[in-house]
């Protein structure tokens, strides 16, 4: 059997719709079909045509609308079905998502595909709130983590004490509901319990909030602020910038009158 159709994993960007790249709303325009996550906003499926077909793969802790093979299969039906096909995934297809593994699974089928990238919420959340992950004085190294891993993993990937012994910036994606172990784990391996840190959640979007504090506090602080997800960390001295900035703001107003 030989595939016709065509398959594109569109990054939809950190989750304002506007930040959605002009190629991914271009495929977006032309789909017969859309496979989209939980964490796309539907503002964004105002650009199917009204015939296109929406198909919800969205998952959730403790719910799942469908498993990952079960998706894989979807988009191989569908190209062999001669349609163009859009999977639509939050933030970028290879940062923390599975796109990687679809297009495993779409190259094994012999179907043909393309990866378009998106903005990831690791850089465009902080950069919302005012925290730039990387600063020519404060830090030139930035790492990003997955706070929750695959469950069927024998064990952790991620060494937490090799992270807080060095000195740039650590952004977590998908840890706030392990924060407090986050947070312990990188003092426990030498990270100063000073360092700025900061949790953003829902970056780009109205209902964004950001919650500042030193890193020994924050799980704490942001558990009394009732911060949700989805949310990203960010440790470093860069999540004091906007404090920084601020204080800079009122010297030279105080100055000017």
């Amino acid at each position: 059997m030989t595939a016709r159709g065509f398959v594109s994993l569109v990054g939809a960007g950190p989750g304002d719709p506007e930040l959605i790249t002009v190629r991914g709303r271009d495929c977006l325009r032309h789909a017969d079909v859309v496979v989209y996550d939980r964490l796309i906003d539907p503002r964004l499926l105002d650009n199917l045509r009204n015939e296109a077909e929406r198909i919800f793969v969205g998952k959730a802790r403790g719910s799942t609308v469908m498993d990952q093979r079960s998706i894989e299969a979807v988009l191989i039906d569908r190209a062999f079905a001669g349609k163009r096909v859009v999977r639509l995934k939050g933030g970028d297809p290879f940062v923390f998502g599975r796109g990687a593994e679809e297009i495993e699974a779409l190259a094994g089928a012999g179907v043909p595909y393309e990866v378009v990238p998106g903005v990831t919420s690791a850089v465009a959340a902080p950069a919302s709130a005012g925290i730039p992950v990387t600063h020519r004085k404060l830090s030139s190294l930035v790492t990003i983590v997955a706070g929750h891993e695959d469950p069927d993993k024998p064990e952790t990937s991620v060494d937490w004490e090799w992270l807080a012994r060095g000195q740039g910036t650590i952004v977590v994606l998908m840890g706030l509901e392990h924060l407090g172990s986050i947070c312990s784990r990188l003092i426990g391996g030498g990270r100063d319990p000073r360092t700025p840190a900061a949790v953003v959640s829902s970056g780009t979007l109205p209902q964004q909030q950001s919650v500042h504090a030193p890193l020994a506090l924050l799980a704490d602080i942001v558990d009394r602020a009732q911060i949700g997800s989805p949310a990203v960390i960010v440790v470093g001295e860069v999540a004091r910038f906007p404090q920084t900035l601020r204080q800079t703001a009122d010297i030279h107003l105080a100055t000017a009158v």
